[in-house]
């Protein structure tokens, strides 16, 4: 470093810099230390006073510079370039001015390692107190690891050998008094179990204390069985008395007891003491005997329930009774209701002795003798009402007037449906099957499985009720039935029967015998009650068509068939939804529906298609009168029926609110929920009433749009045009003045022009003449139509009769004037107004709707009234042009041509 310094006549700060870095290097460890030795040994030298800073090799080759004979030597007189960047090298410059750059260039960095050094001088001081409060620390903390081994050889290892023997002393102290807990408890047990042995000894002695005797079996079963079977027992146990093992001495005792227990049951039973059956059936759990107890229970009251519904069966055989129509209904229901009662009286008892859920046991055992008695009275019930009979006569009938009513009419000798010819000569084809009859069965029926389906309900209930969590508390009204106070299981769940009543012989026998030919019969009785509806249908009497007459018959005006079926099919609904069977209900419900759809909607388009279509004997003249109005009756009969349908299925559907209580409580009940408690029956019989709705009314109005069609087709649509011609006939619109007799001059009154000529200048002539024509075309109608089937025929005549008015304004181009603008404006509105004014109360409620048929024409003639800054308005697409939506830009331009101005 010496030799390098007398080369470079470094500075002596430039010295002290170097070795000072070298010196941080060498405490700190870095790697920096040998490159400072290396600056020591090696000849060559960095000019630059920061050479001893770490960098790389690339940066020392751009840096370095060789010294060659005593002086510095460029990497360029090496053969390498020069870089341009670098300052020009003192002993290479060529010029004064080089060498001033040079110095310059030096005293600069010369400047800057002054300050750096500085600054590494000043902070060695802080560096250097640091290190030493670090050797002070270093020196301190090997202190305290000294001590720290010596306490942890020299006391705590003395302390935790002491608790590790303190530990293992109290485990086995533990141990030992485990043991002998142990020990005491099993001769506690063996002692407890001789007591019992002893004492149904004794007990079954002379005193003959059965009682006790069976409450010394039950506390000896509560001692564990290795006890009772351990050789501890069999040494200590044993007596002079009772020399056998306690296992033998309680199983012979228990086996003795169970038998001496059924004899007296069984005595008990035949002399009808009841307070001896239940003495004894409370003892058969005490020797663990429950299963026998249940048993001979069930076995015991299946007797009850055997002789009660053989004493109702034949209080009515060969009598009167039989021919009762619910006496088979009355037995099914008492036989039901007895078993109930028994489930309900009796369970109690059961759960309270025998434990829980163990009525099951017994209601298993009821249903088994449900299953037999049931059967009986159904298999009774069907020989004598002859039900396989019925339904082969139910399947053999034809139908006839059904069928022939939808073969081709003969028109040349077609007598009307109610006359009295077709009534008195019709066949006797209903003989052989009595509709009253069959009314009467199915109202048996339906009474039969209403009460399966309670009894149903109540056994699910029972059974089901009984796996609640504990925090469900149950609670017994005043009919002794269980209900739930907290509702915490799910309704579906608590509802659904229990495995032996699905798979019960009486469950598939109802099935079978009921509602089979239930659902046969009443779609029979349904059926055949619409054929019988159409047979004996009448026309409502007193209707014309003059609007002068008056009406003799009540609104609505429909035939006696759309009543008697409606009642019927509301009957039906009523029946089928009280038996409370979804089967039922879903097989029942579709089927009206196709019956309304074929018979119903199908004879009454037969009929407005053959015997009352209102077809014009000569083109352009009227129909027939009668015609017309059998055409409008039969319309009404579609729209009454889709009413009639709509609110049946909407009584049954819809919840209704019920005062309760003294203080007026109102509550709601669903009577849909009522009859089908499981949420998921209740919603699917909710869907099927509403797609009977939904059918009925898309079949019945594609029907009534067709047959409002035909009443527009040929009863008024060729009449609107002369009755437009006639309103407007001699009107122009291009007057020289208010006093023109042709120009509907329209004034109102209270002008202050008292001496005006009413005869010519308070004359309006296109109103008074379209609303005389037009209430004398509709009139009629609207009071028989209803009111839906009239708006749905002005709803058809006001679109055409729109139509032809905007034809007519299209057709008064270049004969209007700015004058006759304003009043063909108005007689256009006196038009609208009187078209949806017609038919009085009718056409108020659909007014506007019906005004929007008109929104082209009065949009069309308020083009022609605009003074010019509206038009200009409009043009500019301001406010007025949203209030013409109706008509397009180049329509409006059209419309404005029209007028002479």
């Amino acid at each position: 470093m010496s030799e390098c310094s007398k080369r470079l006549e470094q500075p002596l700060r430039y010295k002290l810099l170097t070795a000072h870095w070298c010196s941080i290097s060498s405490v700190s460890g870095s790697d920096e230390s040998p490159r400072c030795q290396q600056y020591n040994t090696k000849t060559h030298c960095n000019y630059h006073p920061r050479s001893c800073r770490p960098r790389g090799p690339d940066t020392m080759s751009r840096t370095e510079h060789s010294i060659t004979n005593g002086r510095a030597v460029s990497s360029a007189q090496n053969g390498e370039r020069p870089n341009a960047h670098l300052p020009i090298d003192v002993f290479n410059a060529s010029s004064v001015a080089e060498i001033k750059a040079a110095l310059s260039h030096l005293h600069d960095q010369e400047v800057a390692v002054t300050a750096r050094l500085d600054a590494l001088v000043a902070s060695q001081k802080d560096f250097s107190r640091e290190l030493g409060r670090l050797d002070l620390l270093r020196a301190h903390l090997g202190s305290q690891t000294s001590t720290t081994h010596a306490i942890s050889h020299g006391m705590l290892s003395d302390a935790a050998a002491t608790a590790d023997r303190i530990s293992s002393a109290v485990r086995q102290l533990d141990l030992e008094q485990s043991r002998v807990k142990a020990t005491l408890e099993v001769v506690e047990q063996v002692s407890e179990l001789k007591a019992c042995v002893l004492g149904v000894a004794g007990s079954m002695g002379a005193p003959q204390d059965w009682e006790t005797a069976a409450s010394y079996l039950n506390r000896a079963s509560k001692v564990p069985p290795e006890v009772v079977h351990g050789t501890f027992a069999a040494e200590m146990v044993p007596t002079a008395e009772v020399p056998d093992p306690p296992n033998v001495t309680l199983d012979n005792a228990a086996e003795s007891l169970c038998g001496l227990f059924l004899r007296e049951f069984d005595k008990a039973v035949k002399e009808n003491d009841g307070a001896k059956i239940t003495r004894f059936f409370k003892l058969f759990p005490l020797i663990g005997r429950s299963e026998v107890g249940l048993d001979v229970y069930g076995r015991y009251v299946c007797q009850g329930v055997a002789s009660r519904a053989r004493a109702n069966l034949n209080a009515g055989t060969g009598g009167a009774q039989s021919k009762d129509g619910f006496f088979y209904a009355n037995a099914l229901t008492k036989l039901f209701e007895h078993i109930a009662q028994l489930i309900d009286g009796h369970g109690g008892l059961v759960e309270r002795h025998y434990g829980p859920r163990k009525m099951t046991r017994v209601i298993e055992r009821l249903q088994l003798e449900a299953d037999l008695q049931g059967g009986i009275i159904l298999d009774t019930w069907s020989d004598e009402r002859h039900i396989d009979r019925k339904l082969t006569d139910i399947k053999s009938y034809a139908f006839t007037f059904l069928v022939q009513s939808f073969l081709p009419a003969q028109r040349s000798a077609t007598p009307r449906s109610n006359s009295p010819a077709t009534r008195d000569g019709l066949p006797a084809e209903d003989e052989g099957v009595d509709m009253k009859e069959i009314d009467g069965l199915l109202n048996e029926m339906a009474v039969m499985l209403s009460r399966w389906s309670l009894y149903c309900r109540f056994i699910a209930e029972t059974c089901n009720v009984r796996y609640l969590t504990a925090s469900t508390s149950l609670c017994m009204d005043v009919f002794g039935k269980l209900t739930l106070c907290k509702a915490t299981e799910d309704e579906s769940q608590k509802f659904t029967p229990p495995k032996f009543l699905q798979e019960a012989s009486l469950s598939k026998k109802i099935t079978d015998r009921l509602i089979n030919p239930f659902n046969t019969m009443t779609t029979f009785f349904f059926r055949r009650s619409v054929e019988k509806a159409f047979q004996l249908d009448e026309q409502p009497s007193g209707l014309t068509l003059h609007p002068q007459k008056p009406l003799k018959a009540d609104p609505p005006h429909i035939t006696s068939a759309v009543d008697d079926i409606m009642y019927i099919v509301n009957k039906v609904l009523q029946q089928s939804l009280a038996t409370s069977q979804i089967s039922v209900v879903t097989n029942v419900v579709p089927t009206l529906g196709r019956v309304l759809g074929s018979d119903f909607i199908g004879m009454t388009q037969r009929k407005m298609r053959d015997e009352c279509y209102p077809k014009a004997p000569v083109q352009g003249a009227q129909p027939p009168e009668q015609t017309v109005i059998s055409f409008l009756v039969l319309i009404n009969n579609l729209d009454v029926a889709v009413d009639y349908i709509r609110r049946i299925v909407q009584n049954h559907t819809e919840t209704k609110k019920t005062i309760t209580g003294p203080d007026g409580q109102v509550e709601e009940t669903d009577p849909l929920r009522s009859l089908f408690p499981v949420p998921a029956e209740a919603q699917l019989a909710a869907q099927t009433l509403q797609t009977l709705a939904s059918s009925f009314e898309s079949k019945v109005n594609d029907l009534l749009s067709d047959g409002i069609q035909v009443v527009f087709n040929n009863v008024v649509k060729h009449r609107l045009r002369p009755i437009l011609a006639d309103a407007f006939r001699d009107v122009e619109y291009q007057p020289r003045d208010d006093s023109d007799p042709t120009s509907t001059v329209y004034h109102e009154y209270g002008d202050g022009d008292e001496d005006v000529d009413d005869g010519a200048s308070r004359a309006e002539l296109v109103r008074p003449r379209f609303a005389a024509s037009w209430t004398a075309l509709l009139l009629p109608i609207s009071r028989i139509l209803t009111a839906s089937s009239f708006d749905r025929l002005l709803n058809v005549t006001v679109a055409y009769l729109a139509r032809l008015l905007e034809k007519r304004l299209w057709s008064y181009h270049g004969r209007i004037n700015a004058l006759g603008a304003t009043r063909l404006e108005r007689d256009v509105s006196g038009v609208v107004n009187a078209a949806v004014d017609v038919g009085g109360a009718q056409g108020a409620s659909g007014r506007y709707r019906h005004r929007e048929a008109f929104a082209r024409c009065l949009q069309m003639v308020l083009v022609m009234g605009m003074d010019d800054d509206e038009w200009e308005d409009v043009t500019r697409g301001g406010e007025t042009a949203d209030v013409l939506d109706k008509i397009s830009r180049e329509e409006r331009a059209r419309i404005r041509a029209m007028v002479r101005r």
